[in-house]
């Protein structure tokens, strides 16, 4: 299994870019590459995507709430949510944008949208101006559903937005401009 995700990951990496049409814009791009993903059956892992650089790794058992008793995260290699939406913003923008951090502090480094576009990230939990406290977030593909690292015994798949509770909104990242006064 470690070998098979290994493969997988290579090949997400070497494809992911090279499939992408270099005239993309951003969004389908983060969709693609989500979709890609998703194709290769990557575990969720509680914790899992927040080593060093994005992308699959094992998880941690800190934390860990989840049904699956005795916490198999930390000899599970993949992706929770917020390492999913980490690494596909890595791999679009050909850096870590969105920093190893959880989904709290993902959400800091983005801008809420009231008419969301594929690409951009669906956020739960409670957000308000003095309030962070967010505990899930996914990847915005259109028609109310989301690419998704869902729980513990899952796979990374395509949900529908509605079916998960406590929605928080819609956020984008905007690149800092450059060359700008």
């Amino acid at each position: 299994m470690k070998r098979r995700l290994a493969v997988a990951v290579a090949l997400i990496l070497l494809t992911a870019t090279a499939s992408v049409p270099l005239g993309l814009s951003l969004p389908p791009r983060i969709v693609q590459l989500a979709y890609e993903i998703e194709r290769y059956g990557i575990a969720y892992a509680w914790g899992g995507g927040h080593a060093g650089e994005p992308g699959p790794s094992k998880g941690t058992c800190r934390g860990y709430r989840g049904k699956i008793k005795p916490c198999p995260a930390a000899r599970t290699r993949g992706l929770d949510c917020s390492g999913l939406t980490r690494w596909v913003y890595a791999l679009a923008h050909g850096r870590d944008v969105l920093g190893p951090g959880n989904t709290d502090a993902q959400v800091r480094r983005l801008r809420r949208v009231r008419s969301p576009k594929p690409g951009d990230l669906a956020f739960f939990g409670k957000i308000t101006k003095k309030t962070v406290k967010t505990h899930h977030v996914g990847i915005y593909l259109g028609n109310g559903t989301m690419m998704n690292a869902p729980e513990t015994g899952a796979i990374v798949r395509v949900d529908d937005i509605a079916e998960k509770k406590d929605f928080a909104g819609f956020y984008r990242y905007r690149p800092p401009r450059t060359g700008s006064r």
